[in-house]
């Protein structure tokens, strides 16, 4: 990195941090504090939820998401426009009707106290975790840039975004969306076009394209019904479709975005907008990665993308094994960059023969580069099984180092970082909000005034910060960044939706048919997903129904049981 890059990445972050503080400074009471005055326009809304939804995860994970595996991964979006739809019919015009604070205070209006808490309590442990992960996230950018540490890289971010989200509340994340989702957008698309002016000669976007799609990226409908398959049509539309309702409808860290608007028809329209954006949003990350594919097809990429996995294999008795390894990717670089130029010449020919065997070529080489890369996370494992060897979510930061010019890659920092605050900052935001009115507020006692409350809610962001900050010190890559977010929500989600549409279409159902069947669900959800059932998306759709069925079974039998008996 360079001096610009760092005045870039500094100024980016320095203005969110103080434009936040600053214009939402003097917050007296719990309305302007969680609700942000209830004034937010529907633009502000729409790119607030979609803000805290893009987090550092979706720009540091979803490219490398495509460059191994393709678009697919879209089909996880599908069922989001269904849910805006769902939601802006049911749940705003409830919620704002109730005036309520959160979203788990109309509960305990519907049913009781205890599930009340108990749904507010699954919302803390799941968004606690997943605060903690997109802290995460970005330190593991920085670590690999500046070779610092990621726990003091996890207290600084983490930091920076308790700043400003104590001091302003809801209007200081809403307001400093904006300008993050400003930045991010105009650093992808200034990446994307640098791939396109990077390639070679001669491949134009069109031509890219079609490389993509020889080597698989491409394929984004997958119509089998095969449940264990995480992305399908089907997975999408329904299982995608429960997590979005549930994440939209139920997550505070959502719901409070839009609790903000001004109206009913303003918090409708911010949803719907993002709706209608977030999936070409989405589709454009992805391709984004497929690109930076084509790109390492005429360009060398090294044998495992995450630097520390490399430095450890290198210190360590396999260090001649690995080395060997690395001769062997060269070759196959070489034999790539022959075989993809065969291909490029064939289309040029219009040769369907040479076509489909420069296709075959390509596959073939691209299943020996597979064989070799898993080759090389076996051995890195064994000399350190401590380094993460899985590099999906280091294949992009790598590209943006190595490649990018200076200037452009501390604007692409400031985007993957601008990402991971705002998203963070929404979940500190309604973490420390659930903690304060639905536990805290709830069960006290005495009263206490407005400016109590503003305070304690406050300090509870402050809490939920330093939490989020321990959880990042102690996460692990798992599989991939943007999956272990969906992994940790769907296990949750299900639940707690179902919860929601009991309270709002099955009137005969009680509290405590809701609490008993809600805690069997999430104990049976939890197993389902340990003993790998399913994939994590059905899961969403599992939760949802066996809550309902359970009740509804528990409120049927409770009935029949207080029936006095028949006089014979």
């Amino acid at each position: 990195m360079g001096v610009l890059d760092w005045i870039v990445l500094g100024s980016a972050l320095l203005f969110i941090v103080g434009y936040g503080v600053w214009k939402t400074r003097g917050s007296k009471n719990v309305d302007d504090y969680v609700r942000g005055g209830n004034d937010a326009k529907w633009w502000t809304i729409g790119l607030s939820v979609m803000a805290t939804q893009a987090s550092a995860i979706t720009f540091l994970s979803t490219p490398g998401q495509a460059f191994h595996d393709g678009l697919g991964f879209v089909q996880f979006y599908f069922g989001l426009p269904l849910a805006m739809i769902f939601i802006c019919l049911v749940f705003i015009p409830i919620y704002k009707k109730l005036k309520v604070f959160t979203a788990y205070e109309m509960l305990e209006g519907r049913f009781d106290l205890k599930t009340r808490t108990l749904t507010a309590i699954l919302f803390l442990i799941q968004r606690g975790l997943a605060a903690g992960i997109t802290i995460f996230a970005p330190s593991i950018i920085l670590s690999a840039v500046l070779g610092w540490d990621l726990r003091t890289l996890n207290i600084i971010i983490g930091i920076l975004v308790i700043i400003y989200t104590v001091s302003g509340g809801t209007k200081a994340v809403s307001v400093t969306q904006k300008q993050q989702m400003f930045i991010i957008m105009v650093g992808m698309f200034f990446a994307f076009f640098f791939i396109l002016g990077s390639l070679p000669t001669g491949v134009s976007f069109g031509e890219a394209l079609k490389i993509a799609g020889a080597n698989g990226k491409l394929e984004v409908l997958d119509f089998s019904l095969d449940t264990n398959n995480r992305y399908t049509f089907w997975s999408g539309i329904t299982g995608g479709f429960f997590l979005a309702l549930a994440y939209f409808g139920t997550d505070q860290s959502q719901v409070q975005r839009y609790l903000s608007g001004k109206s009913v028809r303003e918090s409708q329209l911010g949803l719907i907008f993002n709706g209608v954006f977030k999936i070409p949003m989405q589709f454009f990350i992805l391709l984004v990665g497929a690109m930076v594919f084509v790109f390492y097809q005429y360009n060398p990429s090294p044998l495992n993308f995450n630097p520390a996995a490399t430095q450890a294999v290198m210190e360590s008795e396999y260090i001649g094994e690995y080395k060997a390894l690395e001769q062997e990717h060269l070759a196959l670089e070489q034999e790539k960059k022959m075989a993809q130029n065969a291909f490029s010449a064939a289309l040029e020919l219009k040769e369907y023969n040479a076509i489909e065997q420069a296709k075959q070529d390509i596959l073939k080489i691209n299943q020996k580069e597979r064989t070799s890369r898993d080759t090389a996370k076996t051995l890195i494992a064994k000399a350190n099984d401590t380094v993460e060897t899985n590099d999906k979510d280091y294949v992009f930061i790598h590209f943006i180092l190595d490649n990018l010019p200076t200037g452009l890659i501390g604007l692409l920092l400031a985007v993957i970082l601008s990402a991971a605050m705002s998203s963070t900052a929404s979940e500190l935001n309604a973490l420390g909000t659930i903690t304060a009115l639905d536990l805290y507020k709830r069960n006290k006692k005495e009263a206490k005034d407005e400016k109590h409350y503003v305070l304690a809610t406050k300090g509870f962001t402050l809490l939920w910060g330093i939490i989020a900050i321990c959880i990042a010190c102690v996460a692990n890559l798992f599989d991939n960044l943007i999956q272990l977010v969906n992994i940790i929500g769907s296990i949750f989600y299900g639940n707690v939706l179902g919860i929601f549409l009991l309270a709002f279409f099955l009137k005969f159902v009680k509290g405590n048919a809701v609490f008993t069947a809600a805690i069997v669900t999430q104990v049976i959800v939890i197993i389902g997903w340990y003993m790998d059932w399913m994939s994590y998306l059905w899961l969403n759709a599992f939760g949802c129904i066996l809550v309902i069925c359970l009740a509804m079974l528990i409120e049927t039998f409770d009935n029949f049981l207080s029936k006095p008996p028949l006089k014979a």
